[in-house]
């Protein structure tokens, strides 16, 4: 216990410095934005918390493996959400939404940020499942040693999968001041038990320390801090599940993916007692 609390304390000191580091740097001023109720914030959170979860989560993970993992997941995912929060605010990306419209961009021989995105999200996936793959220490390694190749590829795949979803339902939940990191620490907090849970603990350490200036309106993740959040603690789910959990878990993402696109999720919590007031705790007054 007492080293995850410190895997944690390492993660949110982390994510601390490199906020600092990054809204002081030459690019800080053009991290500048505007969030959902015309306040002007800092993007400079996202890269923060990629580097200090991303970080914490190496540090402490059980192997090598799982700690490169970590960083793969972490680093690739907020990368590129980092692109998609630069290039996709330009006036001739933003008329792509959503999967489709990124599809149907492309179908017109446009590529937009969005979906060289979505893209590196994947490919920061599989980079992260294939290293879980080599780990023994994770769970379900020695029923994977038996599969084929082709089973042993489909885990991979299964492996991937739940990484780039729990990074995209993080990304879908932060559209107000402070979601996203909660909903990480939650997810977070029971994750840091078990073998793997210094991953779980490092990201969740990084979400607590910059949850003060999220609520604040000071700074806001974008695509970049929630992906990485995200993708880190899908290492961790995937990391403590054999073959059949990975896919229990991606059909879960996949089904609140879908239903994304059919419903808001803001109007579910403003609907919902406790969720609602869950939500709005430690926020700015309208």
């Amino acid at each position: 216990m007492l080293g995850r609390l410190l895997t944690a304390g390492a993660g949110a000191i982390a994510a601390r410095y490199a906020l600092r580091g990054v809204r002081t740097s030459p690019a800080g001023p053009a991290l500048t934005r505007t969030n959902f109720r015309g306040r002007s914030v800092s993007l400079a959170a996202g890269p923060a918390l990629a580097v200090g979860a991303s970080g914490a989560a190496a540090l402490g993970a059980t192997s090598v493996a799982s700690g490169a993992a970590s960083m793969v997941a972490g680093l690739g995912a907020g990368a590129v959400g980092l692109y998609d929060d630069v290039v996709g605010a330009r006036p001739e990306q933003k008329t792509a939404k959503g999967f489709a419209g990124h599809l149907a961009a492309l179908r017109e021989g446009r590529v937009t940020a969005g979906l060289i995105k979505i893209v590196g999200v994947g490919a920061a996936g599989l980079g992260a499942a294939a290293l879980l793959a080599a780990d023994p220490r994770v769970a379900g390694h020695r029923r994977r040693a038996r599969l084929g190749a082709l089973g042993r590829g489909a885990d991979v795949l299964l492996g991937a999968g739940v990484v780039a979803g729990t990074a995209n339902l993080l990304n879908l939940l932060d559209l107000r001041p402070g979601r996203a990191l909660k909903s990480g620490l939650l997810l977070g907090a029971p994750l840091a038990g078990g073998p793997h849970g210094g991953i779980a603990a490092g990201a969740a350490g990084a979400a607590a320390g910059l949850l003060p200036d999220d609520l604040g309106e000071e700074v806001m993740l974008g695509d970049s801090g929630a992906n990485a959040l995200g993708a880190v603690l899908g290492v961790a789910l995937a990391a403590r599940t054999g073959p059949l959990g990975r896919a229990g878990l991606l059909a879960v993402l996949a089904g609140l993916t879908a239903a994304s696109e059919k419903v808001s999720f803001t109007q579910v919590i403003q609907r919902t007692p406790g969720l609602r007031e869950l939500d709005a705790l430690g926020r700015r007054a309208d």
